[in-house]
């Protein structure tokens, strides 16, 4: 008996080393993933949340970085509702991401259904739609397209052709949007890469059923495609309206930074940047203003992820 308790307790005792040894190298592992992360964790609080904490508390103050910050509440969201510009800023801004948004989404559906059917050169044809998609949110690109519907650009060159005469595009309220809408749903390369992938993982056998049972390529495309891709649907929808939201170098380089013509380029991000960094400088209205496009932005993806439920559909 004597002996067997003995090797119990080295059975015992065996075991509590091998959990300590175990316990060791798992702390070493997690010390090592941490040294690892701390460069980036060091940049998130440093570079992001800092900054994000003292804008915040400069929202409530009057600073225009030529004197210290005076706390004033909440007289710069009370501000807020006076000021027509803001409103028009909103206005122009909810016209771009309600129109450019489902016509960027449509069109890269359309394409990535289209490049989906196994044509030759669809690395080309991929990088081809993919690429104004890296140019489209640059400098050189904005002032392109400002010569391109200028008074004399490409455009009205072809209308020309037809004895047609074009107005100055990016200089006619009625038509300046219209030319930052026509941008954005250009660079629609991103979504459809995402929608080409989504469309690869579905599985063969639905469509082998449907062939079976007579179905043609529009219907298993609105019953077998178009269902099962509403998972990638509603990803590029939250993508593309926050990306719409904080559109900002298109419409200060093709309005020269004014927002115009009569204010119909006026992007929110737009007017922030100029409460910002033109005179005098309201540091604390521009604050409060970004706070403001955050709870918008926030407040319509809440929106989003809630209607999710009633359209998106997994394949379980």
């Amino acid at each position: 008996m004597s002996s067997l308790g003995e090797l119990r307790t080295i059975a015992k005792q065996t075991k509590a080393q091998k959990s300590e040894k175990r316990a060791k190298r798992t702390y070493r592992d997690n010390k090592a993933g941490f040294v690892f992360m701390l460069p980036w964790i060091t940049g998130f609080f440093v570079f992001t949340v800092g900054p994000m904490l003292v804008s915040l508390y400069l929202a409530f103050t009057d600073y225009s970085l030529l004197q210290p910050p005076q706390w004033t509440g909440l007289d710069n969201f009370t501000r807020m509702w006076g000021d027509e510009r803001l409103w028009k800023s909103l206005e122009v801004t909810f016209i771009y991401v309600f129109v450019s948004v489902p016509f960027v989404l449509a069109l890269a559906l359309a394409v990535a259904v289209l490049l989906d059917r196994g044509m030759r050169g669809l690395s080309f044809y991929r990088s081809v739609f993919y690429l104004p998609s890296l140019m489209g949110g640059s400098v050189a690109v904005a002032i392109l397209w400002r010569q391109v519907f200028g008074y004399d650009g490409i455009v009205n060159g072809f209308l020309g052709l037809f004895g047609i005469q074009g107005p100055g595009w990016v200089a006619h309220p009625d038509y300046a949007l219209g030319t930052l809408i026509v941008l954005n749903i250009w660079t629609f390369g991103s979504p459809m890469i995402i929608f080409l992938a989504g469309l690869r993982q579905i599985p063969d056998m639905y469509y082998e059923a449907a062939n079976v049972d007579g179905a043609g390529k529009v219907r298993q495309f609105f019953t077998i495609t178009l269902p099962l891709l509403t998972p990638i649907i509603f990803f590029n929808l939250v993508l593309q309206t926050i990306f719409a939201f904080q559109n900002f170098t298109q419409a200060y380089v093709v309005s020269g930074g004014t927002g115009g013509p009569s204010d119909s380029t006026l992007f929110y991000t737009l007017y922030l940047y100029q409460q910002a960094f033109n005179s005098p400088m309201q540091m604390g209205y521009a604050s409060a203003m970004a706070w403001l496009l955050v709870l918008f932005i926030g407040g319509l993806t809440a929106v989003n992820f809630w209607l999710s439920k009633y359209w998106v559909f997994y394949d379980d």
